[in-house]
């Protein structure tokens, strides 16, 4: 049991080093894009539910 928990660990530290890591300049990019994409369809869902809300105090009133 211990040796395969110790194999599993020496395999885990060997594929990490395989990884190529982003750099901070690409770290923040992404970053600043999620942030953009998530603002922007916060603003489009929230356009749509006004509107189909508007719309929908037409019938209702």
């Amino acid at each position: 049991m211990f040796k395969k928990i110790v194999d599993y660990i020496k395999e885990s530290r060997t594929e990490l080093k395989k990884v190529v890591w982003p750099t901070k300049q690409q770290t923040r990019n992404h970053t600043l894009m999620v942030i953009a994409v998530s603002l922007g369809i916060a603003a489009f869902l929230g356009a749509v539910d006004f509107l189909l809300n508007k719309i929908l105090e037409l019938f209702v009133y």
